[in-house]
């Protein structure tokens, strides 16, 4: 049978099948071939046993998931403050592996942030502000979802169990209450797991207290510019064909940037990226 890996503990694979959803096993080959399914994965079953994995269109390490359509970054107004960096750093993740990334911001009634819908608009991407007294800000959520595979993510304690809640009452996922010492909360969804909901599956993920994009994926610096879909319109203006757009005269990006057409904040962003994509150690890869 071919089936979808919905999720995995302690070894034992929840794979939906025509059949309903059954446990498995995985084969010892795929730890010889240092293969690990993931949920996301199609694979096929064979006596509760999965023999094979049908190829990704794209997959994540950590969390680990599979196959995605769109991942939403969910990310607070305040208690935590948004990072714009993490922002992008997830952006270009998305762009590299070839999946939607949506913003969906949250804790809008404690305060309001101006600047993500407006940079991030710009951009193309979109950008659901969502207020819990109005169900149509979160609808645009559910028609997303519908016949996709999903992901949420973001820093730990900005709400995306909550938000999940409120779409799905039924999934009674646990919530926590953010220190206002550390200003973010604790860890409460602890393995990455496939929901079917809303027409398509839906994957709450572990939150994180920091980022490092090569958990994600590593992005070479030559390829770094290609995932900032804006400077996109400026490569062959500069005056360097070898243009790294960070510092060099003439580079039409930077010119951009100067003229108020690229936003500063994804600049600074792109520079700090590339600097940790040159640190990389060929054994951290």
């Amino acid at each position: 049978m071919r089936g979808l890996i919905l999720d995995c503990l302690g070894g034992v694979y929840s794979v939906e099948t025509d059949e309903g959803i059954i446990s498995c096993k995985a084969r010892g080959v795929f730890r010889n071939k240092e293969v690990t399914p993931f949920a996301g994965d199609i694979c096929t079953v064979e006596d509760n046993v999965i023999t094979g994995i049908e190829e990704r269109r794209n997959s994540i390490i950590r969390p680990p998931l599979a196959n995605l359509d769109v991942l939403f970054f969910v990310v607070s107004t305040c208690q935590p403050h948004p990072s714009l960096t993490l922002l992008d750093k997830f952006i270009a993740v998305c762009e590299y592996k070839g999946i939607k990334p949506m913003i969906v911001l949250t804790k809008n009634d404690l305060a309001v942030n101006e600047d993500i819908p407006v940079i991030y608009g710009n951009i193309g991407i979109d950008v659901i502000v969502v207020d819990y007294s109005d169900r149509s800000s979160v609808d645009r959520i559910t028609d997303t979802v519908k016949g996709k595979v999903c992901a949420f993510t973001g820093n730990t304690g900005v709400g995306k169990s909550t938000l999940l809640n409120f779409i799905a009452p039924e999934l009674e996922l646990e919530t926590a209450h953010i220190s206002r010492k550390l200003g973010r909360g604790r860890h409460t969804t602890r393995v990455s797991r496939l929901y079917k909901l809303c027409g398509g599956y839906i994957a709450d993920t572990p939150g994180f207290s920091s980022f490092d994009t090569i958990q994600y994926a590593y992005i070479a610096p030559e390829e770094l510019s290609g995932c900032f879909t804006e400077f996109g319109e400026y490569f062959g203006e500069c005056r360097f064909t070898d243009c790294r757009h960070i510092k060099e005269k003439g580079c039409a990006v930077i010119e951009a940037v100067e003229a108020g057409k690229i936003s500063r904040s994804r600049h600074e962003s792109y520079k700090l990226m590339f600097e940790e994509a040159k640190a990389v150690k060929p054994w951290e890869m």
